[in-house]
Order: C-alpha cells, then structure tokens, then sequence
C-alpha cells in the first residue's frame, strides 16, 4: 500500500497549465552525446579558456538550472516572442539549483525559421532587478568566438567560463542581438522578470538602460557548472506541465515545486540540480500551438539532454484529460483521449528515459475538482490512471501527489490550504507540500 505523499521504489504525470488556462480565455545530438540524435549544432565545449581558469578536458558538467523552449506565443499575455529582437540587450535571471567552479550556457533556437546570430553574452551574477554584482561579469564566448550563429532548430552550448557560482545563488545571462532575429524561441511562464535595453549593453553592472520588462525567458534554456563536485550523474528533471511550470507560485520568488526540492537538497547539505522542463497547458498525447509539442514528442529533447541527468519525475496527464473536456484557450477542445492513451504514452516516455539510463518516478496527478475544466468523466480517468501509475510496478518510484495535496474529506479536491483559487493549481504551501512528498534518497 502507497502511503500518502510517499516515494515507494518500483512503481507521472506532470500537471496542467489550466490554471494558466483559467487566467486566459529533436533538439540535435551535441558533440558529446547528449541529446537527442539529429544533425546538432553546439560551440564551445569544455576546454576554453576563461577568466579564473580553464575548464579541462573531460570536466564533469551538470545542470544548475533549465527551461523548456517553446514557440512563439502570447498566449499567457503580450511578450517580445513575435517580434524578436534587433539591436537590442536582453538580460535574464535565473536561480540555480547546484552550481560550481566554471559555467556555460545553452542557448536554443528550436522554433526560430531562420539562422539566429547572437552577437556577444555575458554572465554574472546577480543583484536588485537588473543590476549585476561588481567584478563578476565574465564575457561568453562559443568554440572561442565572442559571437555565433545558430540555425533554425539548432542550439548553441557556450565554452565554459570561470565563475564561482553557489547553489540557490542567481546568475544573470545577457544576450546581444545585432541584427533582427525574427520570432523568437521562448519558454513563456516564467514567473521571474527578463530585462531589455536598446543598443549593446551586454557588460553593464547597472540597470539604468534596462527599461523594459517581460515575465518570459527568451532563447536561455540552460546554465551548467563545473568544478563543482565529485563527478556523479545526479541530475534531477521535473517534467511536466503548468503546475510542474509553477503557475499560482508566487512571481519573482523561486517557490515552484521543483525550486522547493532544490531547497531541501541543499538544506541537506548535498545540493542538486532540480531541472524544471514544464510547459503550461503541455499534454501527453496532444501537440498544440500554444501549449508545445506532445511529451512523447519533446521528452528526449527536453528531459534527456542534459549532461548529468540521472532522474525524472513525471507529473503530465491532465491536460489531456480536462482540454478534451472543455475548450480552454484558442481552437476549442483537443482530441479525447483514453486512459489506455494515456497510460501508453507514459510507458513511452519510460523507454525513452530507461534506453539512457535514466530512472523515472511516477507522479500521480494532482486533484482538480472544482476546476474550469473539471467534469466527472474526467475524474474517472484521472482516478484510472492514477490506479495504474501507483500500482503497475513499471516506474523506478512513485511519489504519490495525489494524496499530498488532497483534501481528506473529500479526496477529489485540492485541500484549501494548497489551493492557489482555480481548484486546479497548488499555492506556495501546496508546491512545498509537493517537495516534501518526494524522498530525496529515492531520486
């Protein structure tokens, strides 16, 4: 018997972006093995010089923090991905989860329809908005060039830089684009504040000429460390969708789930980078323009391609349950889908994951009653495949959200103590109350 809120060894789902909704109406092989096959495009490998040191060859990398790309869409409200950018400084913050000695960024134009040329990046670490500390900003450079080109749906690693970074610690990435990019690849909900400037502003330590404002992530899907450690394969993914996502956290405060289980490993004193690959309103078995390709379809690129991922925890499936239902969003609803649909794509998305080595907990889905999209067939699927993934002994683990986050008096609903206000989506405490379900030993 799966006690609840338990991680049991040998048993995912990756919640919604409905709450998102209620609020609206292959990346390539890289030269080191990572990733998915294809015809990849990745500078700078570890092994060029920097400031501070020179990562060697051979050096243990890992992920300090992700984001799945998307393409362009305002479907979460206005953002700069239509436009694109033209002599323009784009500058991003990010907190990572495990960080170390030397770093390097990846940089993804999956859905760009034309080359993307980034004229120059720097890194650095973090102040108030967009300021960075004095002294740490280090330029990027990509096989040793301070500028590089990236084809339409390639990706571009950076060669790796001497930058002390801590884990919980924020970096901040600022990209130069000289020439007008087109549409850009973004990861929509970001729920932190990305910064443009006019002109070349790529190494100011001040925020003065950064002032606009955007709550997505252009272009950044990654920044990994080295030097930071024993060489071990024990990155952490949280794959998923908008509550994977950390729709309701609140904005600015790195209170997602997979932000809180950063929390605890390094309250452990053995941090670890928690990768969170959710996409609001992303399915498992549909493909739809606002909300990213099918899991089925982005697990590999998204899941499998960093260099040190060792576990996923998926939590996807409701999406396709509650969309089906109801029309959230442009296009009405998406296809219907069965519980032997949905139960495939898991089993596919396990293959996927065990052909690399890597082990998968299972995540129950989360309660939704109550939600904009809620109907009692749904439950019935929602409760059918959450039988299968606690009882089927085909995941490495299984953490059970279901029961973390429900309601004891009524086990179809989220408690109110979790509940961000659409029934659907978990507040602060309740993506807390997901960390802690997880036994960090399992994963």
């Amino acid at each position: 018997m799966i006690m609840s809120g338990s991680l049991v060894r040998r048993s995912g789902v990756a919640l919604v972006s409905a709450a998102a909704l209620v609020a609206l109406p292959a990346l390539p092989a890289l030269p080191d093995g990572t990733g998915a096959p294809g015809a990849a495009y990745a500078a700078g490998r570890a092994g060029a010089a920097d400031r501070g040191g020179a990562a060697q060859a051979g050096e243990h990398w890992r992920g300090g923090w992700a984001a799945a790309p998307q393409r362009p869409t305002e479907v979460f409200g206005k953002n700069w991905s239509g436009e694109g950018f033209a002599r323009q400084t784009v500058r991003q913050v990010v907190r990572v989860g495990a960080g170390g000695a030397q770093a390097r960024i990846r940089l993804s134009n999956r859905y760009g329809t034309a080359p993307l040329k980034v004229a120059g990046a720097t890194l650095a670490r973090a102040d108030q908005g967009a300021a960075v500390r004095a002294g740490s900003v280090r330029q990027l450079t990509f096989g040793h060039g301070k500028s590089a080109t990236i084809p339409a749906g390639g990706e571009l690693l950076s060669d790796g830089v001497g930058l002390r970074v801590r884990a919980l610690e924020s970096v901040t990435v600022t990209l130069y684009f000289d020439a007008p990019t087109g549409p850009a690849t973004l990861h929509a909900l970001a729920g932190a504040t990305s910064y443009r400037a006019a002109g070349d502003h790529r190494s100011d330590v001040g925020a003065a000429a950064f002032t606009e404002t955007s709550q997505s992530w252009y272009y950044l899907s990654g920044v990994e460390f080295a030097g930071g450690g024993p060489a071990r394969r024990d990155g952490i993914v949280a794959f998923g969708d908008s509550i994977t996502d950390g729709y309701g956290s609140t904005f600015g405060t790195n209170r997602r789930y997979p932000d809180a289980l950063a929390d605890r490993f390094a309250a452990a004193g053995r941090p670890r980078g928690v990768l969170n690959e959710g996409i609001a309103g992303n399915q498992l078995v549909n493909t739809t323009a606002d909300f990213g390709e099918k899991a089925t379809a982005r697990f590999a690129k998204d899941a499998l391609n960093g260099p040190d991922v060792g576990t996923v925890i998926l939590l996807e499936g409701i999406n396709d349950i509650g969309m089906s239902e109801v029309a959230v969003g442009p296009g009405g609803p998406t296809p219907e889908v069965s519980v032997r649909q949905l139960i495939d794509a898991q089993r596919e998305l396990i293959r996927q994951a065990h052909r690399r080595g890597v082990k998968v907990i299972g995540a129950t889905l989360t309660p939704f009653k109550g939600a904009a999209y809620y109907t009692e067939r749904g439950e019935i699927k929602r409760e059918a495949l959450n039988r299968w993934i606690r009882t089927s002994g085909e995941f490495d683990g299984v953490v059970d959200l279901d029961r973390a986050l429900s309601d004891p008096a009524d086990r179809g609903r989220m408690a109110a103590a979790y509940d961000q206000g659409d029934h659907l989506h978990p507040n602060d405490a309740g993506y807390r109350a997901m960390a802690r379900a997880i036994d960090l030993d399992a994963v």
